[in-house]
């Protein structure tokens, strides 16, 4: 169980508790996920008790009738929070002095609140490493999540494929597949905006989808993923609407490559910034290095981004049960873009996909909608 792993973390750097604020960290450790928006939610464990969750009233029926099997306690609106919370610890331990917190999710007020409310307590120990190294290795549990997801992902590239015509909006696209995920395959979340960008605008790494309209003889770039019981996806594609240039055509093949070189690299016992550097070196003696402006790839589970980051000066030895994305890029002003990206899992073998749209080009024929 994850939260015995917490708890003899906490022994082990000999703290007291353990104030986690995050609602994704939450849900990992609890089976339990809310937004709760402007109000307290919180998971406190101890070395030498059992731990609950704090939330907003509103929620705590939910929460109970959740997969967390533990005690769970509410305020209302016109509450102290950190009141009850002080009392609802108080009756459990007495051992609350030092304390772990999730340094990067923590708000200043909110910490300031804990510091009075715990007055002789300290809350100088950061959890979040402890909790981004945990999350690093996936179950099969996980990992069947991801795989679904990606699935998920595959689906929503046909959607936008069938979409593209003349005319049309990027934002009338992304607005089909989001439209197509929930009515055939129930998905109510995307793991983030999905981005369609055709032509010019692909040079934009981040663009969201906007009025522009896809024009004849252009590359469209797809960013999308799904959320799929608590696990996200994230994958790119890029296709040729019509007869793209040969400039066009030139830089889609060395990302490709270049892609598909850094998935055949990604082994056990590489590290984070030697796979970066498979990519990399292949787009730069091609002579596009200043156009790849972003890392290789970043992790992936609860959280559509997480821990770590595949990219130069990370010497993080690559180990079986990883999870992350490869997606290198080619982001050319006025000219346009290409990214190719799939997440994926480390295996003793190499790298399993959780998406398996195909990466050859792909032409789309000149249509009016």
């Amino acid at each position: 169980m994850n939260l015995d792993k917490l708890q003899n973390w906490l022994a082990e750097n000999q703290l007291d508790a353990a104030y986690i604020s995050n609602p994704i960290t939450i849900a990992y450790f609890t089976g339990y996920e809310m937004e709760p928006e402007e109000r307290i939610f919180a998971l406190l464990a101890f070395r030498d008790a059992e731990p609950f969750i704090f939330c907003p009233a509103l929620n705590v029926e939910e929460a109970k009738h959740s997969e967390w099997n533990g005690d769970v306690y509410g305020y209302l609106d016109h509450e102290n929070p950190w009141q009850i919370i002080k009392s609802y610890v108080e009756k459990r331990t007495k051992n609350y002095q030092n304390w772990a917190i999730e340094q990067n999710n923590l708000p200043v007020e909110r910490y300031k609140f804990l510091q009075t409310a715990f007055a002789n307590s300290n809350f100088d120990h950061n959890l979040s490493d402890f909790i981004d190294h945990l999350r690093l290795y996936k179950t099969s549990a996980e990992i069947e999540k991801l795989k679904a997801a990606g699935a998920e992902a595959d689906f929503a590239f046909q959607v936008g494929f069938d979409n593209i015509a003349t005319g049309v909006t990027e934002r009338y696209i992304a607005g089909q597949i989001d439209y197509q995920l929930k009515l055939q395959k129930g998905v109510m979340h995307q793991s983030f905006e999905t981005i369609v960008q055709a032509g010019e605008n692909a040079s934009n790494p981040h663009l969201g989808p906007t009025m522009n309209t896809v024009k004849p003889n252009e590359l469209v770039l797809f960013d999308l993923g799904t959320m799929h019981k608590g696990y996200a996806s994230d994958a790119s594609r890029t296709v040729a609407y019509g007869t793209p240039t040969d400039k066009q055509k030139e830089i889609y093949e060395i990302d490709r490559e270049a892609q598909q070189a850094a998935i055949e690299a990604a082994k056990p016992g590489i590290t984070a910034a030697e796979l970066d550097a498979v990519a990399r070196d292949i787009i730069t003696k091609a002579g596009y290095g200043e156009y790849f402006i972003h890392r290789l790839g970043h992790g992936i589970g609860k959280n559509v981004h997480e821990f770590p980051s595949i990219m130069e000066g990370n010497d993080l030895v690559i180990q079986e049960g990883m999870c992350f994305s490869i997606e290198p890029g080619i982001y050319i002003p006025g000219v346009g873009g290409v990214r190719i990206e799939d997440c994926g899992v480390v295996t003793k073998n190499g790298f399993e996909s959780f998406t398996k749209t195909d990466k050859a080009l792909k032409y789309i024929p000149l249509r009016e909608k």
